[in-house]
């Protein structure tokens, strides 16, 4: 049996669908991954389905299997995503839409369900992790509740022979897991070979992040051709042996520190990478630099998966109001100290917020103080400077007011200022917890069309 080759499409929900492209027409792959869910992302797709039913999975989907699904069909690649987001069943009639307006000659999609589990959340109280409190103190502000599945969840989605798999939330590797699991014939209690393709599944899942994007730094760190950075594709052997590459004729680097930069990326605990198929052990990984953009990963083990799942939780957690301004020439740093100064001064005196101080906030002047601080921008004198003062606040109004304030700087404030800007958003926080795995109930629904 010759190694399987499978490609990262995306890294995150905004990834280039260009380097995609690339793979699926001349990548020879047996599966093609899109990974791109974030933790606050499914939180916010949830936010557009309370809007609409019919919405709630990812705004690119359509424009991405209209952009591969022709090349993959045509070469028997199976395509596998969490784009469905918080929908995945509407996400996957939307994917026989696209076949449909194509006129593709078939289409068989299997929708990975069950990762919703915002009811059980609500009825069952339990810890939040990294923190005292509990799910309880997010009554009446939890917007989504999302168990993190595993491999196992999609393999009855690949043993339906799917052209394209579509789930919710799944922990990223497992997306990269269950083809070499359902293609190898590898046992879920495999460890050793699970932790193998766990370290594959981490290494691709971040997409250009392995093959130089996200790494240059001129003059120390050279990245040849960045602007047309190729996504990354895995060699996997049926004893997990892996060479991580990309396709000749891109950009971008696949060498020991690209991989070593990504292998360590979220990892807490190399030796005990806690995922929904597996303890990874990544402690005594060796990477191989074989030349050619190709680098050989060895070492990689596992040891059994933990008891129960992740859940990322989301919730309201208020709004920001923004605004910003901009200050050029001469005395360009005084005016916008000045500028926020009067701020200050005026978000108090409406008494929508009586102190700052007593709020989240950011009052900074970008290219001097924005990023570390008063401290190392105290001598610098710029010729232009960007104002910007951002204000966690209880409610929409109160985050307006902050907006409108800059905005009046233009007649009430200091001289030449322009170039305002306003924004108000709703935050969504973030929190997770752990639940019994049998608490989480997964199913496939398969969905076809025919010409």
């Amino acid at each position: 049996m010759g190694p399987y080759r499978i490609g990262a499409g995306a890294g995150y929900a905004g990834d280039r669908i260009d380097p995609a492209v690339d793979l699926a027409r001349r990548g020879q792959l047996d599966a093609l991954v899109f990974e791109c869910l974030a933790e606050r992302t499914i939180a916010l797709a949830q936010l557009r389905r309370r809007a609409d039913p019919a919405q709630g999975f990812d705004p690119l989907l359509a424009a991405r299997l209209r952009a591969v699904l022709p090349a993959c069909l045509q070469q028997g690649t199976t395509i596998i995503t969490n784009m469905g987001a918080a929908n995945p069943l509407a996400a996957g009639h939307a994917a026989l839409a696209v076949a449909r307006e194509l006129q593709l000659p078939r289409l068989r999609v299997a929708v990975v369900l069950g990762d919703d589990v915002l009811d059980w959340v609500q009825k069952n109280d339990a810890p939040l992790l990294d923190s005292a409190d509990t799910v309880r103190s997010l009554d009446g502000r939890l917007i989504s509740a999302n168990a993190y599945l595993g491999a196992d969840a999609l393999l009855p989605a690949l043993a339906a022979k799917a052209d394209l798999v579509v789930t919710g939330r799944v922990a990223d590797p497992s997306l990269f897991l269950a083809p070499l699991m359902q293609h190898f014939g590898w046992a879920a209690d495999d460890w050793p070979l699970l932790g193998k393709g766990l370290a594959v599944g981490h290494l691709l899942e971040c997409a250009a992040q392995v093959s130089g994007g996200y790494l240059a730094d001129p003059g120390r760190v050279d990245v040849p051709e960045l602007h047309r950075v190729g996504f990354p594709l895995a060699e996997v052997d049926a004893d997990g042996g892996v060479v991580i590459t990309k396709l000749p004729d891109t950009g971008g680097r696949v060498d020991r520190l690209s991989c070593t930069a990504q292998l360590l990326y979220e990892v807490e605990d190399p030796a005990a990478y806690l995922q929904a198929d597996v303890t990874g052990d990544f402690s005594q990984v060796r990477l191989t630099d074989l030349g050619g953009d190709r680098v050989r990963v060895d070492g990689a083990n596992g040891r059994a998966r933990p008891d129960q799942l992740k859940v990322s939780l989301g919730y309201s957690d208020g709004f920001i109001g923004e605004g910003q301004i901009s200050y050029a020439g001469p005395g360009a740093r005084a005016r916008g100290e000045l500028a926020l100064d009067i701020l200050r001064h005026r978000l108090a005196d409406t008494g929508l917020l009586p102190s700052l101080a007593g709020c989240e906030h950011r009052a900074e002047l970008i290219g001097v103080n924005a990023m570390h601080g008063a401290a190392l921008g105290a001598d610098r004198e710029p010729y232009e400077v960007r104002v910007r003062l951002a204000v966690r606040c209880a409610t929409r109004a109160q985050a307006e007011r902050v907006g409108q304030e800059v905005e009046a700087l233009y007649l009430n404030g200091p001289a030449a200022g322009g170039g305002v800007t306003q924004s108000v958003r709703e935050v969504v926080a973030v929190a997770s917890t752990l639940i019994p795995r049998e608490a989480v109930q997964t199913r496939v629904e398969v969905l076809e069309w025919a010409a």
